[in-house]
């Protein structure tokens, strides 16, 4: 499996100790590095996050789940570590960040053996498998949770999970943004050590090999903190709307 290299993405990347900078991408801008204390009405300066491509693999199962490791027709759960993921959500007010509800976040990946559901690919046919796919809509304090597995790898890419925001209903304008999330090479290879993704052998690019990594990839690694079943991390990111 390859994904196909973008001519352009959202814009330049911006470095966390540069003013912030916003990036029109189909109408929406989408910044990162969000940070809000307990009240909601006390936000932090959102940083530029770039957006990426969304790849050939983007089914709309409409699948409204936070755990989305199993097929939901045989209700068979993916082997690998699990990983539990929470977006937060926000919207730009002038420089600061207040959370965003009802935005709908899709969430998708491969699974341990480098194998994305409901597609067909040179190795082999998922059509009508739905496992590692689902979105949630975000709650009051602009959070959205999945539990999934640690993504595995295939040919010419770097480990990485996709994601898709869409503005809530209601809105005024309908806005979009797709992008990618990494993981640090260190702790991939802890994983890859284990069972069942020490089967599939050795991945053939880490991300600083990886197109679209070098491309923004840095802005885009997922913190992961260890826990007792697995890992655990936040990613936080706002939208400019009107």
């Amino acid at each position: 499996m390859s994904e196909p290299m973008p001519h352009d993405l959202a814009g330049p990347v911006q470095r966390r100790r540069r003013a912030l900078a916003l990036i029109a991408a189909g109408g929406a801008t989408l910044a990162s590095r969000l940070g809000w204390a307990q009240s909601s009405r006390t936000a932090l300066a959102c940083i530029v996050r770039p957006q990426q491509i969304e790849g050939p693999f983007f089914v709309d199962e409409r699948l409204n789940r936070s755990d989305i490791r199993s097929d939901p027709a045989s209700g068979e759960t993916r082997p690998g570590v699990r990983l539990n993921v929470t977006f937060r959500i926000g919207r730009m007010n002038g420089g600061a960040c207040t959370p965003l509800a009802g935005v709908r976040v899709d969430l998708w990946h491969c699974d341990a053996a480098g194998f994305y559901s409901d597609v067909q690919d040179t190795r082999a046919s998922t059509i009508g498998q739905k496992f590692l796919r689902g979105h949630q809509l975000t709650d009051t304090s602009g959070a959205a949770s999945f539990t999934t597995i640690y993504p595995g790898w295939y040919r010419g890419r770097a480990v990485h999970l996709h994601f898709k925001l869409r503005s809530p209903a209601g809105e005024r304008r309908s806005h979009e943004f797709t992008s990618q999330i990494y993981f640090n090479d260190a702790l991939t290879d802890r994983v890859f050590s284990q069972a069942p993704y020490s089967a599939r052998g050795r991945r053939d690019v880490r991300n600083d090999g990886d197109g679209l990594f070098i491309r923004g990839g840095r802005d885009l690694l997922l913190p992961l903190v260890e826990r007792a079943n697995g890992y655990a991390g936040v990613f936080e990111i706002a939208l400019d709307i009107a």
